[in-house]
């Protein structure tokens, strides 16, 4: 037996995009406009678009402190609000349609979220435990929001005609 040590195969390592790219992703950056665009009183003029975006953040020992069922508070009903605002804003920016987002919530925290253009309902999202929104890190924050920005987009790339009627 010869005396070979196999060594396991390592996969490359991908390094995770900085805090400084995660802000300059264009779902992102719409977010940071849909937040800054509440604050009608300049309160938060000063603070970071990392401090703007930190509610929505929610660690798991965060998300394991909150309890199995729940109704979601005004403030959490907000944010999840503007988080699909940004998502149609983006939408338009990226395909000139406008884009107009429905929700309808139960006060348990389940309910439905379309955003349509046209006659054409571009995302649709069924929505559950609502108390407990928010995301792991900054990058999952960006990639969920920009992948419902890409799915709407190629709604309206794939039906234009239905887009544009109106």
């Amino acid at each position: 037996m010869s005396g070979t040590v196999s060594s396991p195969v390592s996969e490359p390592v991908v390094d995770a995009p900085s805090e400084e790219a995660l802000l300059r992703d264009p779902f992102v950056i719409e977010l940071i406009k849909q937040l800054r665009a509440q604050d009608t009183h300049g309160t938060w003029e000063g603070k970071s678009d990392a401090t703007l975006l930190q509610p929505y953040i929610l660690t798991a020992e965060q998300r394991r402190e909150l309890p199995m069922m729940g109704d979601p508070d005004p403030d959490t009903l907000w944010r999840l609000d503007l988080f699909h605002n940004a998502v149609g804003l983006s939408i338009e920016r990226a395909t000139g349609c406008m884009v107009a987002p429905m929700m309808k919530m139960s006060h348990e925290g389940f309910g439905r979220c379309v955003l349509t253009t046209g006659r054409l309902i571009v995302v649709n999202r069924y929505l559950r435990d609502v108390h407990r929104f928010g995301f792991p890190s900054l990058a999952k924050l960006a990639q969920a929001g920009s992948k419902l920005v890409q799915e709407g987009v190629t709604m309206i790339e794939t039906y234009p005609d239905v887009a544009r009627y109106g």
